[in-house]
């Protein structure tokens, strides 16, 4: 009997492809119930550094980019003890820092590093894991020139992924050549920001030996982050963003940042071969038909940096291609899930069955857990089989020429009449149910029952112009007193001064954090989601066509996702006006734009399990809606 235990034993291990602790002398990657356990020592672990050539000369200096990598694994870990790798690639290390407390790496003298920011190695060395900090192509200690999501970019975080497959040439700081003999080739990444961007980047590259990406509140098209169907957010964001992650003098990647305001295209705003080289869905460079590792996606339905397109684009792209992922969707501003208020335990215990289950083959159930993870209030979350919420319904709603938003059509001859001007959001929502001239305004009577907004709204509006192109923007709003998280401030969290660990400790890396709170304010309305489309855009991104004078077109674009609960006897309104002064840097066109109402309408996916049946009712009378709100301007934060 005691031998058949052993073998026993012996097989169970090898179908988690760990070894327990009592099989060896010196420790092993362990698994109990279905995660692997701290049994390395943290204060032990090995800290070094090596520089990959990238294969890229972003600064065209006549030699290939080095990018600097920043190792620390179990002390064991060599030849005879491989290990798994967590990589975050990240263009902050030394500017602003990663995390809500904007850690920065700290060095000894060797020039290795003593602190590593965030929890990942703190809490995933001493289970068996080597963590790398990447610094991206031309920050920090990398040579180059930070590239804007560009091939370069792409091409430092896929040589270190190439490096622990032995694909890659890496050097130490004396130039001897440097060899990954202690790892297994599975590879993760992950990031916030930036840093998930580059791993979606190099997840649609193919690379073989990522498993899996964690990407949060990451970009999936750069246009998408700087474009609205032809709407500007920002002018030379591109070149600005990549002398912000560079701390070394202006003028060593001055003639790269040139080059991208040269070929950025924004005196058009239209997508060209420069986005179509940032774009990881459908990319000149990166597809997300070439992707083979698992992805775990993190976003917010209110990060206004990052804005939501990103991921729903990205998750729909994913889906369609059966790849293996699971989402979870928060209500905050650009916030980790580190920082969801109540769920800190919670992310850490998941990503760990994550990694284990990827990584080290571990079977823990993870991958038949539900997919997605949701907040559908301040403090409510809930869990479904996928996102957008399953069995929701796509419901039209329709303008009338007295204000009322309803399912019934608007008879034929009715219109709405507003002028293209420049104007904040504040005042495209104040007021509703005065006439004003720069917008058009429709609302429902008081909801009969909750109603979930899941997933993207889509505007369809028969216009005319007077002129050749216009700026549009779509507006879905809830009126009503409610108290909301109030993503505007502070991202939506508020630090506060007790601490969280997660992970052993050193003098110099400690594995503690600042608890948050969820910031809440109580507002008679929200701005639940939103849309831009420049007309002359409406049948291309690329190729722009305006609208002949006075010919009606139709012109159908998506809003931002959403994942919102309209609550029973709060109003449901959307407002159309021209040129969002909030969001978008352009100038406005001064069109008059006439809406054909009898043949428009917003249609948004309800929650079929919220909807009861009839119509929306109308008010007998004109509603009249609050005055002009002063709402925070989101922050914009890269940590």
């Amino acid at each position: 009997m005691p031998q058949l235990r052993a073998v026993l034993i012996a097989l169970a291990v090898i179908a988690a492809g760990t070894t327990p602790a009592h099989a060896t002398a010196t420790p092993s990657i362990t698994v109990e119930h279905g995660r692997s356990q701290p049994v390395f020592s943290y204060a032990d672990a090995v800290r070094e550094h090596v520089y990959i050539e990238s294969g890229a000369d972003s600064d065209s200096d006549g030699r290939a980019d080095r990018i600097r990598v920043d190792v620390i694994r179990p002390r064991e870990s060599g030849p005879g003890l491989k290990v798994p790798v967590i990589i975050n690639e990240s263009p902050y290390y030394d500017n602003a820092g990663r995390g809500n407390e904007g850690e920065r790496k700290v060095y000894d003298s060797a020039g290795n590093i003593l602190k590593f920011p965030l929890f990942y190695d703190n809490y995933f060395v001493p289970r068996g894991y080597a963590v790398l900090n990447v610094d991206m192509n031309g920050t920090t200690r990398s040579d180059g020139c930070p590239d804007g999501g560009g091939r370069a970019d792409v091409l430092s975080g896929k040589a270190v992924v190439d490096w622990l497959n032995g694909r890659a040439t890496a050097y130490r700081a004396d130039g001897s050549p440097a060899v990954a003999d202690w790892t297994t080739g599975n590879t993760a990444m992950i990031g916030k920001s930036y840093d998930g961007t580059l791993a979606n980047a190099v997840a649609a590259t193919g690379v073989e030996g990522l498993k899996t990406i964690v990407p949060i509140s990451a970009i999936s098209s750069w246009y998408r982050y700087q474009r609205s169907n032809g709407v500007i957010y920002n002018y030379d964001y591109m070149s600005w963003l990549a002398n912000y992650v560079d701390t070394d003098p202006d003028s060593k990647c001055a003639a790269a940042r040139a080059d991208m305001d040269a070929r950025d295209g924004d005196a058009t705003g239209n997508h060209n071969a420069f986005w179509a080289e940032r774009d990881y869905i459908a990319g000149a460079l990166a597809d997300v038909s070439r992707v083979r590792a698992s992805v775990f996606a993190v976003h917010t339905v209110n990060d206004l940096n990052v804005k939501p397109d990103n991921f729903s684009a990205w998750w729909k792209a994913l889906a369609e291609r059966n790849v293996p992922r699971k989402i979870w969707v928060g209500q905050y501003q650009h916030v980790d899930p580190f920082d969801f208020e109540g769920r800190r335990d919670l992310w850490v215990d998941t990503l760990h069955q994550w990694f284990d289950h990827w990584l080290l083959g571990v079977d823990n159930g993870v991958m038949r857990q539900p997919r997605a993870d949701v907040q559908v209030g301040a403090d409510r979350w809930i869990t479904q089989r996928d996102w957008p919420a399953p069995f929701t319904l796509k419901v039209p709603f329709h303008p009338a020429a007295d204000g009322s938003l309803g399912l019934a059509p608007a008879r034929k001859g009715q219109k709405a009449v507003f002028t293209d001007i420049e104007q904040s959001e504040e005042s495209m929502v104040a007021d509703v149910g005065t006439a004003k001239p720069g917008r058009a305004a429709f609302t429902t009577g008081r909801l009969p029952a909750d109603l979930r907004l899941s997933g993207t709204p889509v505007v369809d509006l028969r216009v005319a112009l007077d002129r050749p192109t216009s700026n549009l923007t779509a507006l879905i709003v809830d009126f009503g007193q409610d108290t909301r998280v109030d993503w505007r401030r502070g991202q939506g969290v508020a630090t506060l001064s007790e601490e969280s660990c997660h992970g052993e400790s050193t003098p110099s890396d400690d594995a503690c954090y600042k608890k948050v709170a969820t910031n809440l304010a109580t507002r008679p309305l929200e701005i639940v989601a939103r849309g831009w489309i420049d007309v002359q855009n409406r049948d291309s991104l690329s190729d722009p066509a305006p609208l002949p004078r006075g010919t009606y077109g139709r012109v159908r674009w998506e809003t931002l996702p959403q994942d919102y609960v309209f609550k029973k006897g709060h109003r449901l309104a959307v407002v159309l006006a021209g040129t969002d002064s909030t969001y978008s840097s352009e100038a406005a066109t001064g069109a008059t734009v006439t809406v054909d109402l009898a043949r428009s309408e917003v249609v948004i996916p309800l929650v079929l399990s919220t909807l009861t049946g009839g119509d929306v009712p109308k008010d007998a009378t004109a509603w009249r809606g609050p005055g002009q709100l002063t709402l925070p301007t989101p922050e914009h934060a890269f940590s």
